[in-house]
């Protein structure tokens, strides 16, 4: 049995595909879960809820943690350690492997240039260090040798169905309305992102690679080093339309941060897209012979 903890969205979904290759005894667990598979077994579940966890936890080998509390500082402080803190417990007891989907707010942004899993772990911004006590709990839990465990860290994703991403929000959504794409950092700086099917493709792999576990690694990304401006030209291509791109001043993004909460949120690690941001996955990309895919073929994946 291999099961995932909040499941659904444009990542979650292909892992759940993917997991098909590897074994037809997959568990979906979520407030709502839905099959991917026909063989999909589904859960209902509060996994914020230590019983629940449990019973979710139980009987498996492997247990992927993808689930994604509101985007929010409060949430993140009162229920992630809170999380972990029950996974760990119930891992031990049950003895299941834990994939943990893990993203980058904890690396020192002096570093965020050439990101390797090596990074200096150093963050600024409040998402960060909640992020970084939650991997050190993790990691603490494998040292002492509780459980087994993978951490996965993957950078901004986008792909078909990822309807949570920037480059959807601020830039496919105002093209397909016939209106000039908005972004929140400079256009100038190099950026990465992850396609969502790459991501399922890489958890499934690495899940089921025993030798993998007890360490870090970095999901596989293109090894181009694009500008946020050229992959919103892009986007403009393959959609066929050309349009000005509007970038939005801080005190701006400040402003309608009291009537959209979800700015207010983003500018705790707006630092990201202000500065060359370039995620390095040649640690799995060599392990494993994975070549991503490209950023023109993505953009025209996403766009059909």
């Amino acid at each position: 049995m291999q099961t995932i903890l909040g499941a659904g969205g444009g990542a979650g979904t292909e892992i759940t595909r993917e997991l098909s290759n590897y074994t037809k005894d997959i568990r979906v667990v979520s407030r709502n879960p839905e099959k991917v598979n026909e063989t999909d077994q589904l859960m209902k579940a509060d996994l914020t809820d230590l019983a629940q966890l449990d019973k979710a936890v139980e009987g498996s080998e492997i247990v992927y943690v993808m689930i994604g509390f509101p985007y929010n500082i409060k949430v993140w402080r009162e229920l992630w350690p809170k999380f972990m803190k029950n996974l760990i417990e119930s891992c031990s007891k049950h003895k299941p492997k834990i994939f943990f989907f893990d993203n980058v707010y904890m690396y020192d942004p002096k570093y965020l240039s050439d990101m390797t899993e090596e990074t200096p772990i150093n963050p600024i911004s409040e998402k960060g260090k909640v992020r970084a006590e939650v991997a050190k709990m993790l990691m603490d839990a494998v040292e002492k040798n509780k459980i087994e465990a993978i951490i996965a860290r993957a950078p901004d994703f986008y792909g078909p169905r990822v309807l949570g991403s920037m480059l959807y929000q601020t830039v496919y959504l105002k093209l397909i309305n016939n209106k000039n794409p908005q972004w929140l950092g400079k256009l100038d700086v190099i950026h990465n992102f992850i396609y969502n099917k790459d991501i399922g493709k890489a958890v499934a792999l690495l899940g089921n690679t025993p030798d993998a576990y007890n360490q870090v690694w970095h999901l596989p990304t293109t090894d181009q080093k694009l500008t946020n401006g050229q992959w919103i030209e892009l986007i403009m291509n393959a959609m066929k339309k050309q349009k000005k791109i509007q970038t939005m001043p801080e005190w701006m993004i400040s402003a309608l941060g009291i009537f959209v909460p979800i700015l207010k949120e983003l500018q705790d690690v707006g630092y990201q897209f202000k500065q060359d941001y370039f995620f390095n996955s040649s640690k799995f990309n060599k392990r494993f012979n994975f070549i991503p895919i490209s950023p023109e073929a993505g953009i025209r994946e996403m766009i059909r």
